[in-house]
């Protein structure tokens, strides 16, 4: 089986895999709002497009992040990009210069690690814990040095799952402003929250000119779209706008924002998210109980929103030992060095409940355990 950058032999449970089902891919959605927008006779949207987005889809997409924020999203503070990934990458474009320094959640999404290598970034990691990035910590890096700008993800974090808590959001925001560093939060998984309203979102205080949020609408609609955005301040968005790749090729993405208008437009995104709430609460509780079934000795913490378990090693045990076992028994994880910008966690994994159906979790947990009686 075939799917984005990944090939699953047959009969292998990968549950290290961070993509939506096939299945859970909205394809009468997305059909419906292709037919009505190309149904318009508006060619425009097969033009370059405008370079910060277009304005009716910022329009569309600024009136639900000011409902699912619960607070006001200016169209003008938002900037439209090819996904997140894509977001980041001009982000360091832009602001950054091959040597500096930037720092890191420590663990953080491991793409996000190659993208700063790719740009031969300095990174410096500060270690979290369930409350997300350690401000302690922080404040002696700092004394240390001053970064370009910060990257972490305050909301359900990738891998660990973790939420910074409202009190560290408020101190992480006053240390940038005070040592004049960028923040800048990927808050991909706001939405996917399975346990009541998150923590106000840095999406919500851009007007300040040293934050930056980056979302997408790959975990709340379809990752093969390459549609996300930026929200920031006006002169930040004025330098994304003014880059010399949007002078070039215009706006990104038109002809996917104009249909992704139009699910916006109807409702469709809202009904959406919620489906897959539904689907992945239920899924959470599945590998929960599989876990403490067939593996009582992994610690963790109960997912409350987002794509992932981050599971903590019994036994001084490493999981890239394990990986190596696992793979006879047709089952797959990530393991926690991937997550580390000093090769560090190697007594953690990530596992994720959103490819598969329950049956097909139990059976990869069930697999986990006998890959680890084989080691004993």
């Amino acid at each position: 089986m075939q799917i984005s950058q990944f090939s699953i032999p047959p009969g292998f449970i990968d549950l290290g895999l961070g993509d939506p089902q096939f299945s859970l891919l909205p394809l009468d959605l997305i059909r419906r709002a292709a037919e009505e927008r190309l149904g318009q006779n508006d060619p425009e949207f097969l033009q370059y497009g405008a370079e910060q987005g277009d304005g009716t889809f910022r329009q569309s997409l600024a009136k639900f992040l000011s409902r699912g924020y619960v607070c006001p999203v200016e169209p003008d503070s938002l900037f439209i990009t090819n996904g997140a990934s894509m977001g980041l990458h001009l982000i360091c474009t832009l602001f950054t210069q091959p040597g500096d320094t930037i720092f890191v959640e420590e663990p953080t999404y491991f793409i996000a690690l190659r993208i700063f290598a790719d740009h031969g970034l300095h990174l410096v990691p500060i270690p979290t814990d369930e409350n997300g990035l350690r401000i302690e910590s922080l404040e002696e890096k700092l004394a240390e040095s001053r970064p370009k700008f910060l990257y972490l993800i305050p909301t359900y974090q990738n891998p660990t799952g973790h939420t910074l808590s409202p009190e560290r959001r408020r101190r992480l925001a006053s240390l940038s402003r005070q040592h004049d560093f960028l923040l800048v939060a990927d808050e991909v998984y706001h939405f996917l929250s399975y346990s009541g309203q998150p923590p106000r979102p840095f999406a919500a205080d851009t007007k300040a000119a040293h934050i930056i949020s980056l979302g997408s609408f790959s975990k709340i609609l379809a990752p093969g779209l390459r549609l996300g955005w930026i929200q920031a301040s006006a002169g930040i968005i004025h330098r994304f706008v003014n880059s010399g790749l949007l002078d070039s090729g215009g706006g990104m993405n038109p002809f996917t924002s104009a249909i992704v208008g139009r699910v916006l437009e109807t409702g469709g995104l809202e009904q959406n998210i919620a489906k897959l709430i539904a689907i992945y609460r239920l899924r959470i509780e599945v590998m929960d109980a599989a876990l403490r079934q067939y593996l009582p000795g992994f610690e963790y913490i109960h997912p409350q929103g987002g794509y992932f378990f981050w599971i903590h090693l019994p036994n001084k045990m490493y999981a890239s030992e394990l990986l190596n076992r696992a793979e006879a028994f047709k089952v797959g994880f990530r393991p926690g060095p991937l997550f580390s910008c000093q090769g560090g966690m190697q007594d953690y994994l990530r596992l994720s409940y959103v490819f598969y159906e329950p049956d097909e979790l139990e059976q990869g947990v069930l697999r986990l355990k006998q890959s680890m009686d084989k080691m004993e």
